[in-house]
């Protein structure tokens, strides 16, 4: 009987082992820029399992972008945005917010630019971007209220800091060769001017 009850403790444990390494496999062929033209027997080698183990954890090419989604909600950026949101000091939560942005996108602009370079043609990759968006505007929300103490109106202060913490704006500025030190410093000039 103890050996029963010991395999049955251990199989959830290999079984989110097995998940973690074809995640993983899906995150490094996103970063690749190879995910899209991959099959699954492609993404099940790369994980090391087989095609119908691959099929016992995800259903679909839509559940594994979704996987990624949950694995990046745990990006030690994003959830440090989080955390600014709710300094104390307003002005700091502004400047920590987006400074924790610049790093969040950065981090993770391989994956992020294959995702929402093929949103028109994969409905896994605009459900993703589309959870990604909703999940952000609440955030800018939060900080939007404290905002609006500070004298800003709140739809204002929203619509600026939409702005300023979007993927595509993140994008454009990393293109005119800003380094990430620089964009956030240009990002945080511009919260303070726009919203303070």
């Amino acid at each position: 009987m103890p050996a029963r009850a010991y395999k049955t403790r251990r199989r959830p444990e290999r079984t989110e082992r097995t998940r973690d390494r074809i995640v993983g496999a899906v995150h490094e062929l996103l970063a690749e820029g190879t995910f899209h033209e991959s099959t699954v027997e492609q993404v099940a080698e790369r994980a090391g399992v087989s095609r119908a183990t691959l099929y016992q954890h995800f259903n679909s090419r839509l559940e594994l972008v979704d996987a990624i989604c949950d694995r990046l909600a745990f990006n030690p950026a994003l959830l440090a945005i989080r955390e600014s949101i709710g300094l104390p000091d307003v002005e700091d939560a502004l400047d920590q917010t987006l400074a924790n942005t610049v790093r969040f996108w950065s981090s993770e602009d391989p994956v992020l630019s294959q995702l929402y370079g093929v949103v028109a043609v994969d409905p896994a990759a605009q459900a993703f971007v589309d959870r990604q968006r909703e999940d952000r505007r609440g955030e800018i929300a939060r900080l939007a209220r404290r905002l609006r103490r500070k004298g800003s109106s709140e739809r204002s202060a929203f619509s600026t800091l939409m702005l300023l913490t979007s993927y595509d704006t993140f994008r454009e500025l990393r293109g005119t060769g800003l380094s990430d030190r620089e964009l956030t410093k240009k990002l945080q000039e511009a919260g303070r001017t726009l919203v303070l």
